[in-house]
């Protein structure tokens, strides 16, 4: 399958076919849905990074894109991220399995894409800062469950993963429009597998 067919599917549905073909593929293979899962997650994941390359390659060729200070601010955001995001997995009980690292690497990549659509947008409809607001019944409710989440932890990693989450909030490309994103990000990295979602993933 093209990229545009895998990414047309939801990741879910993409982890479903990829199974139940490795399945008749390898039927005298020793192949478990894990591995198949984290194999597909990973395949999905290159899709949407040439999915975001292809886009900003044809902003900078209109030379639309972020300024270098942007990408650097980006970069810095990204940083805090990924440090958020170590610390937030090494503090569930119990720890991320290899699945669940793969759906958090997928969800990760939704923020450099959605940068980058920013000034899509910009260039449609000529207003970079009116993006789509968050929605304030759904903000609140995120940051009470995230607040839940916390206090779920042990006190020296609550203080640990709140510092890094903060260190994201702190970080000038952190826009008002993925407010919400990094919200809903950081809870799913911090549930427990046997909790119900606390809200379908964005792809």
């Amino acid at each position: 399958m093209t990229c545009a067919q895998i990414l047309a599917m939801s990741s879910t549905d993409w982890v479903a076919h990829f199974n139940d073909e490795l399945g008749k593929k390898a039927v005298n293979e020793k192949k478990t849905d894990l591995e198949g899962t984290v194999r597909a997650l990973g395949i999905y994941g290159q899709c949407y990074d040439a999915r975001t390359n292809r886009l900003a390659a044809m902003l900078a060729k209109n030379g639309k894109g972020p300024s270098m200070g942007a990408r650097k601010n980006f970069r810095v955001f990204e940083q805090a991220l990924e440090d958020f995001t170590a610390k937030a997995l090494a503090a569930t009980d119990p720890p991320a399995d290899e699945v669940k690292k793969a759906y958090v690497a997928l969800y990760e990549k939704q923020f450099r894409y959605s940068c980058h659509n920013n000034y899509l947008e910009y260039l449609s409809h000529g207003d970079f800062l009116s993006a789509t607001p968050d929605d304030a019944g759904d903000m609140g409710k995120a940051k009470n469950h995230f607040g839940e989440l916390l206090d779920a932890l042990s006190e020296d990693k609550l203080r640990e993963v709140h510092k890094a989450f903060a260190n994201i909030l702190d970080q000038a490309a952190f826009g008002r429009d993925m407010r919400l994103q990094v919200y809903l990000y950081a809870i799913f990295c911090l549930e427990p597998p046997s909790a119900a979602p606390f809200s379908p993933r964005p792809f």
